[in-house]
């Protein structure tokens, strides 16, 4: 019913660590478009998604927004602020603050699966 991903690298083949997208399997145009159970169900996927990442990346702030009009489709950002961030950088720049860390693809598939780890005890489910 929701998947949780991580932000893909980009073309350089580094990519910011710690942004995950919550989406929907469903294809709903927004928050209010989802049935009461997507609704449930993307809740608890990002409040599992941001505690996993306070837990693996120890960041200043583990932020969520639902906003985009460029993909019609339902998908929650829930990312960190890294600790040491200057606070000159916005909330929603600290991605593309030139400090902040980096990763590889396979670095950041070895934390997505920590993460998925982490969520699953959180949520007393196994990691799928």
């Amino acid at each position: 019913m929701v998947a949780v991903s991580h932000r893909p690298v980009d073309p350089d083949g580094k990519g910011f660590l710690g942004y995950l997208f919550v989406e929907t399997n469903r294809h709903v145009a927004s928050w209010d478009g989802l049935t009461q159970n997507e609704a449930v169900e993307a809740a608890r996927m990002a409040w599992a998604a941001a505690k996993a990442m306070r837990e693996e990346l120890s960041p200043e702030f583990v932020f969520s927004a639902i906003a985009g009009r460029r993909v019609s489709h339902f998908h929650q950002h829930v990312f960190v602020r890294h600790s040491g961030t200057p606070d000159q950088v916005d909330w929603m720049d600290a991605g593309s603050w030139d400090g902040a860390p980096r990763a590889t693809h396979g670095q950041i598939a070895a934390l997505s699966r920590r993460l998925q780890t982490r969520m699953a005890d959180l949520l007393g489910a196994e990691p799928r």
